[in-house]
């Protein structure tokens, strides 16, 4: 699938940088703590300015606005010494340099992972879906909420997975109302692998459980007492499931079998972005 719409003869990309404010003034983004990384390397403004490619003058007045903008100096000069003397940073500045750069790493990151997303014009945008989630749950789907039925003290959410299966969830309505959920609202189904019950040669028998999604065995890991499964979903996608070896063995779930999975509603976790 293309991620990216051809214009103007260059795809399409997210880019971004990262800044400091202090209140409404702005400390500085990446040129400026990158002059302030030179002179804790170099110990001097003057030699600091000349690797930087700019003027004693220029560097100078860029450190004395952090300094009075920080609140407390991040650059100080220290005396005496076979030289005369140095500038060096302070802690408070060391600190805030090193912050800077953790917290660049994790913009740079952030902004690729939209990148990567964002224009691909014939698919629906979903914050969740960049975001990349990591949960112990094994089973992660991105949906729609399509319906939502209030309750007495639960409430019933339907969701729409991106290849139109549906999937019912109940949650408490102190849960419906922390998460804000509203019709159309993007959403994150967490389902654990051990919560999926399998079955096979189900035919249109009724079940208990309200969620059913029908596939073909794609993989069997077999373990001590536990095997895992996946199933690849007829509507899209892939389900793990947790069952016993011997459940295994008298279901026939090998590579290429028909299988069913079923997932009670209350075992559905949701969440979506804040």
């Amino acid at each position: 699938m293309a991620r990216r719409r051809e214009a103007g003869g260059g795809g399409l990309e997210v880019r971004g940088s990262l800044w400091i404010n202090a209140g409404q003034q702005s400390l500085g983004g990446h040129g400026r703590m990158a002059l302030l990384r030179a002179v804790d390397e170099q110990g001097s403004i003057t030699r600091a300015a000349k690797v930087f490619g700019m003027s004693y003058k220029a560097a100078w007045e860029a450190i004395d606005t952090m300094n009075r903008v920080a609140g407390e100096p991040l650059v100080e000069r220290a005396t005496g010494g076979r030289g005369g003397g140095s500038t060096r940073l302070t802690e408070h500045g060391r600190r805030l340099l090193q912050r800077y750069g953790q917290l660049d790493a994790a913009h740079q990151r952030f902004v690729a992972l939209l990148s990567g997303e964002a224009f691909d014009l014939a698919a629906d945008f979903s914050i969740l879906k960049v975001l990349n989630m990591k949960t112990t749950a094994r089973n992660q789907f991105h949906a729609t909420v399509s319906a939502l039925r209030a309750g007495a003290v639960n409430d019933e959410v339907e969701l729409t997975l991106a290849g139109g299966a549906r999937l019912v969830a109940i949650v408490t309505r102190e849960s419906t109302e922390e998460l804000g959920l509203r019709i159309q609202q993007p959403a994150l189904v967490l389902i654990q692998a051990a919560h999926v019950l399998l079955a096979s040669e189900l035919g249109e028998a009724r079940v208990s459980a309200r969620n059913r999604l029908d596939g073909r065995v794609a993989a069997v890991r077999p373990g001590a007492v536990n095997a895992e499964v996946t199933l690849e979903l007829d509507q899209g996608g892939q389900l793990n499931a947790i069952v016993t070896e011997a459940s295994v063995k008298s279901l026939g779930l090998v590579p290429g079998a028909r299988a069913t999975a079923l997932i009670k509603a209350s075992d559905l976790i949701l969440a979506v972005a804040a």
